[in-house]
């Protein structure tokens, strides 16, 4: 049906919702209209499993489905909700573009340049020269929790990072225990220069190029006028170097303050950002977001003399509930950023530092005991107490000292231990049973020359 609205699809595809069938006969008054109707019921005809679809049924998309109403992801009759991405193809066959930004370039959950999509309700990512969303890259800006714009660390080129964080996507890699997130966040990667010509489009393209000076003046206007619309108060954080930055000189960018911090979780490289909200940990996958209100206690472990670890507490649940926390560990943290973390971050924001609780004294004394220390558990406790009553030593220094004394009683106890003791003793002890029979031979000849010198006389 070449000519006209392919009816027939279009039926197919909607069939649960005819106001959206009138609404699409009733807008396609033009040729040009009518083609791209024709073009999205052929692309959701093949996700939901059209004869044209060559995917395994179980690879297809769902998208005939109800939207989340629910915070958690639970519609008003229990069911699992759909995510964003899910929702998406019905709910904004109808919205118009505001605003249209191309070729941009996206890092996470796909790394490609698309165009974003700016709507009254979402921001959606589609591949250049089409007119359908990707699966899967669909936001609605009622559900945005976070939104950061973050310098790209170790490039040469002055980049930035945008970060959005959907529902329960900024803790769901905490544990098997968190609330798994059915859409992953979005990051997408902007130069410091203003956009290329007719790069921007849409109603609202004119009104964009007032503050189109910059890629970021042009994001952060869109994206926090849309997130202002959603009514959750969210709005875009950035780092900023004069409440925290590492001491840690950049090599390619010396004059530059870096507003990140090297670390590992886990086998994982990555980089630790001290926002004004939160600790956002990134940019590879899983990324995670740590909100203030979610952390229990920060301690220092693993000290030694040019890194540390650095262990985050969080409450499991949202309001603080103190029986159910977690710890997630950042490893080899350059000794350098300690100062930074602990003066101009922990205690600035009221967080409790417990590098020397009870429960991580505890375990330096199990593991004292079972390498065979000296020093009793009580020992330990009183040293470790003494320690920290008035010795003018910081946490993490403390926790060097413990850690250190342990391993001093290790290394006292190899020496102590020689291995080839008992060999030399079995040889001495021979050695002298020789000696006893070498004196019991010469007695005897000295008894046979006094007897011969008797029988002569």
């Amino acid at each position: 049906m070449s000519g006209g609205l392919d009816t027939q699809k279009l039926g197919v595809v909607f069939k649960s919702r005819p106001d959206i069938l009138k609404g699409i006969e009733k807008a396609a008054d033009e040729p040009s209209r009518v083609q791209l109707f024709n073009t999205i019921a052929d692309f959701i005809y093949e996700q939901i499993g059209g004869p044209s679809s060559s995917e395994p049924a179980l690879k297809r998309r769902r998208v005939d489905i109800e939207p989340s109403t629910g915070k958690n992801g639970a519609t008003s009759n229990g069911t699992a909700a759909a995510s964003s991405a899910d929702v998406g193809f019905e709910s904004i066959l109808l919205e118009s573009i505001l605003l249209e930004i191309k070729e941009i370039s996206v890092s996470v959950p796909q790394r490609k340049k698309f165009d974003l999509c700016f709507t009254a309700q979402h921001l959606y990512a589609r591949l250049p020269n089409t007119t359908a969303p990707v699966p899967g890259m669909i936001y609605a800006w009622k559900d945005i929790e976070y939104a950061f714009y973050i310098p790209v660390p170790e490039k040469t080129q002055v980049q930035h990072n945008y970060v959005l964080f959907p529902p329960n996507s900024y803790l769901s890699s905490l544990s098997k225990n968190a609330t798994p997130s059915e859409t992953e966040p979005l990051v997408f990667t902007v130069s410091a220069g203003a956009p290329k010509p007719g790069a921007i489009g849409g109603p609202n393209a004119s009104a964009a190029s007032a503050v189109s000076d910059s890629y970021s003046t042009l994001f952060h206007w869109a994206i926090n006028k849309c997130l202002q619309a959603g009514s959750k108060g969210v709005h875009v954080v950035e780092a900023d170097p004069t409440k925290f930055h590492s001491l840690v000189k950049q090599s390619h960018r010396p004059k530059e303050k870096a507003v990140h911090v090297k670390a590992f979780r886990g086998s994982k490289d990555g980089y630790l950002f001290f926002l004004e909200n939160g600790i956002l940990w990134g940019f590879k996958k899983p990324l995670m977001f740590i909100p203030l209100d979610r952390i229990a206690a920060i301690s220092y472990t693993s000290v030694l003399q040019r890194t540390f670890n650095m262990v985050v507490e969080i409450f499991s649940n949202e309001g603080g509930d103190t029986e159910a926390t977690e710890e997630v560990e950042f490893a080899m943290i350059d000794q350098e950023d300690y100062g930074g973390i602990s003066e101009k971050y922990v205690i600035k924001n009221g967080l409790q530092d417990r590098s020397m609780a009870d429960q991580r004294k505890a375990k330096l004394q199990l593991a004292e005991n079972a390498k065979g220390g000296k020093k009793s558990a009580d020992g330990a406790e009183g040293d470790a107490n003494g320690a920290a009553e008035d010795d003018g030593l910081t946490e993490l220094e403390r926790a060097a000292k413990l850690e250190q004394q342990l391993q001093d009683d290790e290394d006292e106890e190899e020496e102590d231990y020689d291995p080839g003791s008992d060999a030399d003793s079995d040889g001495s002890g021979a050695s002298s049973e020789g000696d006893d029979d070498d004196d019991d031979e010469e007695a005897e000849g000295d008894e046979m020359d006094e007897e011969g010198d008797g029988d002569e006389a």
